[in-house]
């Protein structure tokens, strides 16, 4: 999370990606910090999935990446 907040304050968009479970623990986080970066989860597990399970992952995150890195239309 400050590695999103840090690129953001250098005028690089970004955004945090974490597995659903994350949830919770990055909204705490990110209230303690004081941080409101962007943030798309994604389902879980991720650790030993195969490379086109990830690729599928990675397909449906697409359109929820996309509108966070280019804000509101």
């Amino acid at each position: 999370m400050h590695d999103i907040d840090d690129l953001e304050r250098r005028g690089i968009p970004s955004v945090f990606v974490a597995s659903e479970p994350f949830r919770s623990g990055a909204q705490l986080q990110a209230d303690a910090l004081g941080l409101d970066v962007a943030r798309v989860f994604v389902e879980h597990p991720i650790q030993d999935r195969t490379d086109d399970e990830m690729r599928s992952i990675a397909d449906q995150a697409f359109d929820a990446l996309m509108a966070e890195i280019t804000g509101p239309n």
